[in-house]
C-alpha cells in the first residue's frame, strides 16, 4: 500500500524539495502552510505520517502538535505519528518535541535517501505497535472487542452519549459443542457474530465478554420500538444461520436472550448499568428466552401480575415444542433420571409394555486413537438418536454406551427398532471401525424380567 504523508511548511521551497522526494518513491503527499490548513485537514483525512515544521508563523510546530493530539482524542482517533522538520541544531528543541511525542526529527535540508528511510521507519514501527495494541484488544474469534478493552471503551461512552446498552446470551449454545464438537461451536460463535455486526450499525460498540455472551452499545438509540426489531431479526436469523453450518436436520433450540437499559434515563455508571442489564436479562431466561427485556428499576415489583389467560399464553409459549423432529429425544443424565422415574411409575400404574436397551461399542482395531473413536461414538450416537421414535427417550451413560428406553412397544417390534438401526448404521462409512454390543431387558410390571443379550456384528 502507498504511503500517504502530509507535510507541513511556511516555506513554499521546503514543500516542493520534500513533495518531490516522495512523490518519485511512490508516496501520495498532501502539503499546506500552516498548523491551521493542517487541523482542518485531519478532520476529515488520516493520512500516515505528518512532517511538520518547527518555526512557522502564528501557530509553531509544537503548538500545532498539542492542537493535534486534543482533536484525535476529541475525535475518537488513533494518534497520528509527527515527524518534526528543522533546521536548528539546539538539543533543547529536540528534547522539548520527544517530550510532546514526536516520532523522530530531520534536519533541514532534506538529503532524500535519509528522508526516505527514516520516514519509513516510523510508519513501519507504527504498524507494528498498531497491530500489536489491536491483537491485545481484539477477540480473535469475532473480531469483536474482547471484555477488558470494551469494558474501558463503554465506561467512557456511557458518561458522554445517549443510547441502550444491551447483553446478549446466546441461548443453548452448550449443546452446539456438547454434540457438535468445540469447531462447530467456534463457526456458530464467528457466524453469530457477523449476525450481529449486519444487525447493528459501524457507530455502534460490539463486545464479546464472555463464551456465547456478547455486549453491544445501540449509539444514540433508547426506543423499544427498534430494539424490539433489532432481537426480532437476530433470533429470526440465528436458525437459518445454524442449519446452514450443521445441517437442516439441526435441532438445537439456539436463539438471543437480552436484557436491556437506556442511557442516560437508568444512569451514566457502567458498572451498574451492566448490573441492571444483566438483571434483565436474567428475567428474559427465566421466562422462555429467544426475547429481551428492558430494565424497568430496583423497586420494581418481582411479581408481575396477569390474567389468568394471559398467564396461560405465556406458558403455552414458553412449553411449546420447537423444531420437532422424528426422532429419539436425547437427554442429559440427571434429565433421564427424572424422567425415567415418573416413566416407570407411568408403566407400572397402567401395565404398559416398554423396553429398556443398553448398546455398547469397541474399536475393533487396538491401534485405533481415543480422538478418532469418540467421532465415530458422536456419529453412532446421532445415527441412533435418528433412527429410534419420537415417543422413545435414550442418553449417553458413557463415552461408549448408550441407554434407550422404548415405550409403548411389544418384543416383535423392538426387534425391528433394532434391525432397522443396525441395517443403517452398516451402510454407514464408519462401520467397519467399531463393533456394537447390545443388552435388552423387559420393563415389566411384574417380578419377572426377560433378560436377552445379543452380538450385532
Amino acid at each position: 500500500m502507498t504511503k500517504w504523508i502530509a507535510i507541513v511548511d511556511d516555506d513554499m521551497s521546503n514543500l516542493k524539495i520534500a513533495g518531490q522526494i516522495l512523490s518519485k518513491n511512490h508516496i501520495r503527499v498532501s502539503a499546506m502552510r500552516s498548523g491551521a490548513a493542517l487541523l482542518n485537514f485531519i478532520r476529515d483525512n488520516t493520512p500516515d505520517l505528518i512532517l511538520l515544521d518547527i518555526l512557522m508563523p502564528d501557530m509553531d510546530g509544537f503548538e500545532t502538535l498539542r492542537h493535534l493530539r486534543e482533536l484525535e482524542k476529541n475525535l475518537g482517533r488513533e494518534q497520528i505519528p509527527v515527524v518534526f522538520l528543522t533546521a536548528d541544531e539546539d538539543e533543547n528543541i529536540e528534547r522539548r518535541g520527544l517530550d510532546l511525542g514526536a516520532a523522530d526529527f530531520i534536519r533541514k535540508p532534506f538529503h532524500p535517501d535519509v528522508l526516505i528511510h527514516r520516514l519509513d521507519n516510523v510508519v513501519t514501527n507504527s504498524e507494528r505497535i498498531r497491530g500489536l495494541t489491536e491483537e491485545a484488544m481484539i477477540d480473535r474469534l469475532t473480531g469483536f472487542l474482547n471484555k477488558a478493552s470494551v469494558n474501558e471503551k463503554l465506561t467512557e461512552v456511557c458518561k458522554l452519549e445517549k443510547g441502550s446498552l444491551m447483553i446478549i446470551d446466546l441461548d443453548s449454545f452448550k449443546l452446539v459443542n456438547d454434540i457438535y464438537g468445540h469447531d462447530m461451536g467456534d463457526k456458530v460463535l464467528n457466524s453469530f457474530g457477523d449476525l450481529l455486526r449486519n444487525n447493528t450499525r459501524s457507530e455502534d460498540v460490539i463486545g464479546r465478554i464472555g463464551g456465547d455472551e456478547f455486549i453491544v452499545f445501540l449509539r444514540h438509540t433508547d426506543d423499544e420500538g427498534d430494539i424490539q426489531r433489532i432481537v426480532a431479526r437476530i433470533n429470526e436469523q440465528v436458525m437459518s444461520e445454524a442449519r446452514h453450518l450443521m445441517g437442516s436436520d439441526m435441532n438445537i433450540p439456539l436463539g438471543a436472550s437480552v436484557g436491556v437499559v437506556s442511557i442516560p434515563k437508568q444512569g451514566t455508571d457502567y458498572s451498574d448499568l451492566f448490573r441492571k442489564a444483566d438483571k434483565a436479562l436474567y428475567y428474559v431466561k427465566q421466562n422462555g428466552k429467544h426475547g429481551y427485556s428492558m430494565y424497568v428499576d430496583d423497586e420494581q415489583d418481582e411479581l408481575v401480575t396477569t390474567s389468568p389467560a394471559e398467564s396461560l399464553h405465556r406458558i403455552n409459549k414458553i412449553l411449546e415444542e420447537r423444531n420437532v423432529h422424528n426422532c429419539a429425544l436425547m437427554l442429559g443424565q440427571d434429565s433421564f433420571i427424572q424422567i425415567y422415574r415418573y416413566i416407570y411409575r407411568y408403566i407400572q400404574t397402567y401395565r404398559v409394555d416398554a423396553y429398556k436397551l443398553l448398546i455398547s461399542i469397541t474399536p475393533k482395531a487396538d491401534s485405533m486413537k481415543k480422538i478418532r473413536f469418540t467421532e465415530v461414538a458422536e456419529g453412532f450416537g446421532e445415527l441412533l438418536k435418528n433412527s429410534l421414535r419420537k415417543s422413545d427417550i435414550m442418553m449417553r451413560s458413557q463415552i461408549n454406551q448408550f441407554f434407550v428406553l422404548l415405550i409403548e412397544v411389544n418384543k416383535e417390534n423392538t426387534d425391528k427398532v433394532i434391525s432397522r438401526f443396525l441395517r443403517s448404521w452398516s451402510n454407514s462409512i464408519n462401520a467397519d471401525e467399531i463393533e456394537i454390543i447390545y443388552e435388552i431387558e423387559k420393563v415389566d410390571y411384574t417380578t419377572k424380567t426377560d433378560n436377552d443379550a445379543r452380538r450385532g456384528n
